[in-house]
């Protein structure tokens, strides 16, 4: 395919888009949107390459304006609608974009209103898949400010191309989801991912259990996929136990393919689903740089705890603290914590204005050391552990990734949430503190659930990795993507 979006170039009436909102309904067949991008286009008359600042609000305009800068060949900077003042001023003046697109007002007298209608234009010019930038998307920001990582268009294509041979997408399919489309998550996957197929996106713009399972079957019986983050999984979940929730529970056991990403899934709300359901849920990995390096392929079973092995065409190494691989026992052993260091067509050209940063994760030969730490077992599937700048711990001589003792400990019912740091102990090195969001129909008194903790970790993983505090929060600080942001939790420990 030479082309991203192979129907665009020939369009047809099949469903391109459905948007379910508080408004109603929206559709669009491929037809009628390769018409709106023809006009948008012309209407925002940019030449080839040039970057188009796009505020991600969750509508069919905003859509139009993603879909026909990767079709025209424009790079879209896509922007969180809920930026701050200093974030906002800070990836401005980082990307420059020409022009900013957006429905809304607020962004300035030189805004270009998306609006459904323009006149219309000839038909655009169709851009060639290739080395020239697709999108600058901007990283979390936990350890610093965003940086703009560039994608190129074949960045993209190669992507979903794996995505679909693993997880077997077709046009037939109905690809639906509730996440914010500024990130590659909601964005790649999802709209680009979708189109790219030929199958139907369906996007929730308000994410409820009720208008998932609704989304999930009003085309049935064309095969439904889901894209989430596990904190809508959880909430899925927590739905399942009411019995008024019965049509939620049937769409998500009709759905062909149910997918987790942007962090980990706790094994135990794996097998709350399956109980619930029948069916598994797939994860899979990526970063904003890389897009998505692993999966749990969809023709097989679920994997509770793994993200599966690489995508056919991604080379994986698990790398030591200077970058040597580990042994080929050790790499394969599901003990030994290395970290992640990918290469392949999917990783990104680099960071916008930043050599420096780019220098220190992507090497002469290729490789991106992702900072993210993990073991692999034999048949090559991943098991992710942490971050290396917050997750790897060192504890009493020990190397101990947080993410395994948060698995161990919402096992326990009463633990809602969590989130385990390292922070500095004269005596230990770092000492191991986890932050607990408790069950909120959990009545255990505090210091004996904190006991009941510490000891569940000494016995079902080592006494060295048990928390030696346990702090109960209301919630855990997280960022526009839901990812918990750890930085502030060790702030709030040392104050």
């Amino acid at each position: 395919m030479t082309t991203l979006f192979p129907r665009l170039a020939f369009p047809d009436d099949h469903l391109a888009i459905r948007l379910i909102s508080d408004e109603g309904v929206e559709t669009l067949t491929y037809r009628a949107l390769r018409a709106e991008c023809d006009a948008y286009l012309h209407a925002l008359n940019e030449p080839l390459g040039t970057r188009i600042g796009v505020v991600a609000n969750r509508d069919l305009g905003t859509m139009i304006a993603l879909v026909g800068n990767a079709l025209g060949g424009l790079v879209s900077v896509p922007l969180n609608p809920k930026l701050g003042t200093s974030a906002r001023a800070h990836i401005l003046a980082d990307a420059k974009p020409s022009r900013i697109a957006t429905t809304t007002r607020g962004w300035g007298e030189d805004a270009f209103i998306l609006k459904r209608g323009h006149e219309d234009g000839s038909a655009a010019q169709v851009a060639p898949i290739g080395e020239a930038p697709a999108l600058v998307l901007y990283t979390s920001g936990t350890t610093g400010k965003p940086k703009g990582a560039i994608l190129t268009r074949r960045n993209v294509a190669f992507n979903i191309d794996a995505l679909a041979a693993n997880w077997e997408l077709t046009d037939a399919d109905v690809i639906t989801h509730a996440l914010p489309i500024f990130h590659v998550h909601g964005l790649v996957l999802g709209l680009f991912g979708s189109l790219r197929v030929g199958a139907t996106f369906t996007h929730v713009a308000r994410f409820s259990p009720v208008a998932v399972g609704e989304a999930l079957t009003a085309l049935t019986p064309r095969p439904a996929v889901l894209f989430a983050v596990p904190t809508m999984y959880h909430r899925l979940a927590d739905a399942l136990d009411d019995v008024a929730a019965e049509p939620v529970r049937r769409a998500l056991s009709s759905a062909r393919l149910l997918v987790s990403g942007s962090a980990g899934l706790a094994v135990r709300e794996h097998r709350r689903l399956e109980a619930a359901t029948g069916r598994g849920v797939h994860e899979r990995y990526g970063l904003t740089e890389t897009l998505i390096n692993c999966g749990v392929p969809g023709g097989s079973a679920s994997q509770p705890g793994y993200v599966g092995p690489p995508l056919p065409g991604v080379e994986l190494l698990l790398v030591d603290d200077e970058r040597v691989p580990l042994s080929p026992e050790a790499s394969v052993d599901d003990q030994t914590i290395g970290e992640v260091a990918v290469r392949g067509p999917h990783v990104f050209a680099g960071y916008l204005n930043r050599p420096d940063a780019t220098a220190r994760v992507l090497d002469a030969e290729g490789w991106f050391y992702t900072g993210d730490l993990a073991t692999r077992r034999a048949d090559g599937s991943i098991r992710i552990v942490g971050r290396r700048a917050v997750d790897l711990i060192k504890t009493g001589g020990y190397k101990v990734g947080a993410g395994e003792i948060e698995a161990c400990l919402l096992e326990d019912p009463a633990v809602r949430e969590v989130a385990v740091v390292g922070v500095p102990d004269d005596d230990l090195g770092e000492r191991i503190i986890a932050f607990v969001v408790a069950s909120e129909r959990d009545e255990t008194p505090r210091d004996v659930l904190a006991a009941r903790l510490t000891s569940l970790v000494a016995q079902e993983l080592t006494p060295h990795k048990r928390p030696r505090d346990v702090r109960f929060v209301e919630a855990l600080p997280r960022n526009a993507m839901g990812k918990i942001v750890k930085p502030e939790l060790k702030k709030s420990f040392a104050g």
